[in-house]
């Protein structure tokens, strides 16, 4: 057995006993290593070629996000887990079109799934506490944002071009992720 599946297994048993606790450090540590492990994976595939650059779009990040200091922690659980589970809505499209591996995208899912599978409990205990002051608003501006992206791969037709442009939206993505996590804190 790797270590590293080693580590996750016991991770999924810490967040199996402790979610009730919420062990935010524990939540922060996984957390950040998973985002290294996905900001990772996604600059293994190709980046934005010039020609490509002239279809780029604004898809209006939330200003929310922009400002995530705003968010306590239970927030900041809420918005993350809403944002890897619509990055990995976006991923599972075609992308047959792009000459990505599959296998990186496939260890790019498996380590969002993996995400969401920790962050999980504790969402639902934050929901069902309803302990939050921001997230459930900021929700609904992130889904707009992500349909938004959806909506240009399809006009697109799920060229390479368009996926080249929704990559790059994805490391900023991740890049809110990170800072997002940073307000995960016991």
């Amino acid at each position: 057995m790797t270590y590293q599946c080693l580590q996750q297994m016991v991770l999924r048993l810490c967040f199996s006993t402790t979610s009730l606790s919420m062990n935010y450090s524990l939540l922060r540590f996984q957390q950040r290593r998973s985002d290294m492990v996905c900001q990772k994976l996604l600059r293994q595939l190709p980046s934005t070629p010039q020609h490509c650059l002239e279809v780029r779009m604004d898809f209006q990040v939330p200003e929310e996000m922009k400002q995530a200091q705003q968010f306590r922690k239970e927030d900041a659980v809420l918005v993350i887990y809403e944002m890897l589970q619509q990055i990995f809505g976006i991923l599972i499209r075609d992308f047959s079109s792009t000459g990505w591996s599959e296998t990186i995208i496939e260890d790019l899912l498996v380590e969002l799934q993996g995400q969401m599978d920790h962050l999980e409990p504790i969402q639902k205990e934050i929901m069902q506490r309803k302990n939050f002051t921001m997230g459930d608003m900021t929700i609904p501006h992130l889904k707009k944002y992500y349909i938004n992206l959806g909506q240009y791969l399809k006009s697109m037709e799920y060229n390479s071009c368009a996926w080249a442009v929704v990559r790059a939206e994805m490391l900023k993505n991740f890049s809110f992720l990170k800072s997002l996590t940073g307000y995960i804190r016991d």
